[in-house]
This record gives structure tokens, C-alpha cells and sequence, in this order.
């Protein structure tokens, strides 16, 4: 399998830290591809008309894109413990990780709006929208933690990974603040060792 992958993505790292957390690590094949939103990469783009990563290759030669198809298509080819649970426990996972998703959306939107867009044409009633997002989302995380903060699924990996993001990229935005069991709970899981082999690079 190849990976079209950016280091910085937190996308990306979902599916690496669901890959190494079911031995599936070496099995993928690291592409490096630029990744900005202004521009389709033309290396993606025969794979995946949307020129994004991760897009994954498949043995058979198939394209899989988003990161929730990949992590979906690893978790299944598994033959070790599942982390997209069944019955009730998997939408429960899903609805987590579509909570986290969203705060990556607004998380990354928010980078765009303040390292791409010329300062004159910025519009800061849209970005405190986003801001507001990822605050709600915090929030829900914060309530919502006690009743999974012991699983490992796909939920709890979107989770640390969308955290993860907010401390690589907003250092100053203070998440923690007023939300210790999120803050706790992340110390720990971030010490996992599929946490630490796909952190973003520093400096």
C-alpha cells in the first residue's frame, strides 16, 4: 500500500496512528506530497480528483480517500483488535470522531484565514465563527470524556489527534484552560507509542 501523505496533515496522522496501533504501519509506503488549499497537487490528482491527502493506494491499485474511508478500510483488513467497534459502541465512535473532524475543519480554516489570505481581505466575523467551533467542540470533549476515556477506538484516536493539531498549530490558544479532564486524559494518551512516531515535526 502507498500513502499520499503530508507530515503536518492531523488527517494524515489519524490514519498512521490507526495504522501503527494495528500493526499495519509497515505496511504503507510514505508518499510525500505538497498539500496547500489553493492548489490541487498534480501528483494526487490522478488518484484523487480532489488533490488532497491522505489518499491511499491500495494493493490491488484502488484509491481510498478521505481519512475516515482509510482508517475504515485499515481497521477492517485487521486481524487483531478492532478500533471501529460494533453495534451500539460504533456509532457512539463515529459521532466522536465526526465531532472531532469538525474541529479540525474549523481549526484548519481558522490557519488559512491567518497565514494565507491577504491581511486587507481577511473577515473576522467568519473567523470567530470557526473559533467558536472548536471551542463548542472542546467543550463537548470536556463533558463527554469520563464515559470513554479508557477505550481505544477510532473516536478517541480522532480526539487526540485533533488535540494534537491544536497544540502544533494555536500554542497560544490555551485549550486546556478550564478543562482538565481533556487535559489529563491527553497527557496520557499522547504518550502511546503511535502517538509519538507520528508527531508533527517542531521548529
Amino acid at each position: 500500500m502507498k500513502l499520499l501523505y503530508a507530515q503536518t496533515s492531523p488527517y494524515v496522522r489519524k490514519v498512521l496512528v490507526l495504522a501503527h496501533e494495528t500493526g499495519q504501519a509497515d505496511a504503507i509506503e510514505l508518499v510525500p506530497v505538497a498539500a496547500v488549499p489553493t492548489e490541487r497537487n498534480p501528483e494526487t490528482i490522478p488518484h484523487n480528483p480532489l488533490g488532497k491527502v491522505p489518499t491511499l493506494i491500495t494493493a490491488e491499485g484502488a484509491a481510498l480517500f478521505d481519512s475516515r474511508v482509510i482508517c475504515e478500510y485499515l481497521d477492517a483488513r485487521s486481524p487483531g483488535p478492532r478500533l471501529f467497534p460494533e453495534g451500539e459502541a460504533r456509532w457512539d465512535a463515529l459521532a466522536r470522531q465526526a465531532l472531532a473532524d469538525g474541529l479540525l475543519d474549523a481549526a484548519l480554516l481558522t490557519r488559512y484565514e491567518r497565514a494565507m489570505r491577504p491581511e486587507a481581505l481577511r473577515w473576522e466575523a467568519w473567523e470567530a465563527g470557526q473559533r467558536a467551533k472548536i471551542a463548542g467542540a472542546l467543550d463537548r470533549i470536556e463533558a463527554t470524556l469520563p464515559a470513554f476515556r479508557d477505550r481505544l477506538d477510532i473516536g478517541t484516536v480522532a480526539t487526540a489527534c485533533a488535540l494534537g493539531y491544536l497544540d502544533f498549530r494555536f500554542p497560544d490558544l490555551g485549550w486546556r484552560d478550564n478543562r482538565p479532564v481533556a487535559a489529563a486524559w491527553y497527557a496520557a494518551f499522547g504518550q502511546r507509542p503511535s502517538m509519538q512516531r507520528t508527531a508533527p515535526p517542531q521548529g
